[in-house]
């Protein structure tokens, strides 16, 4: 027959490995769940191939509390209006990617980089990190030992799967159509099928 003190260590020891499951496990299940509705939903337009960057629509961002049905709660989650939102997914096993950003001519703008196994953000694009002028970005996986092209600055990435998020700042509804065009120019591309812009 156990005695109290033994349903005590039992009870205390199921709690400590229930806390340390969830709180290992719970942070990879909701990126899970995130990497799938980029995956399959994106922004209720469809789904966003991996290595493809997609930007949410102007009508959504014009009024996202009368989304689409069609739309995944990525697209609704804490109704934003003030950056428009790109949002993407990397596997960068197959080779890295390069990121090219646009003159934002002083316009706020950022693009993380998140790991998604530890989600942790390990990198930022933008104006507090890099600036608002062009650039092309290196974004490699683990033990790539490539040569990073000239003009091009390296992210190195601790995983093959990263999750990418943009923002764009809007001024106002009239800045709409511009801030939009600004996003729309945050691409990505492989590096072996990249191209130097004009």
């Amino acid at each position: 027959m156990m005695t109290q003190m033994e349903h005590l260590l039992l009870f205390g020891s199921f709690m400590v490995a229930s806390w340390f499951l969830f709180t290992y496990f719970w942070p990879r299940l909701l990126l899970s769940v995130f990497k799938r509705a980029i995956l399959v939903k994106g922004f209720g337009d469809g789904p966003i191939p991996v290595n493809t960057l997609y930007t949410e629509s102007q009508t959504l961002f014009a009024d996202p509390l009368h989304a689409p049905a069609s739309a995944s709660k990525l697209a609704t989650t804490g109704v934003n209006r003030d950056t428009l939102m790109t949002a993407g997914w990397l596997d960068l096993s197959k080779g890295p990617q390069v990121l090219h950003v646009p003159d934002f001519s002083g316009r706020y703008y950022s693009v993380q980089f998140t790991n998604p196994s530890s989600n942790i953000n390990f990198a930022y694009v933008g104006k507090r990190a890099t600036g608002t002028q062009a650039g092309n970005y290196l974004v490699s996986g683990p033990g790539w030992e490539g040569q990073v092209p000239s003009g091009m600055t390296q992210i190195s990435s601790p995983n093959n799967s990263v999750l990418v998020f943009g923002r764009v700042l809007v001024y106002s509804d009239s800045d709409l159509p511009t801030a939009y065009d600004l996003s729309k120019q945050i691409q990505l591309a492989p590096l072996s099928g990249w191209q130097p812009r004009q």
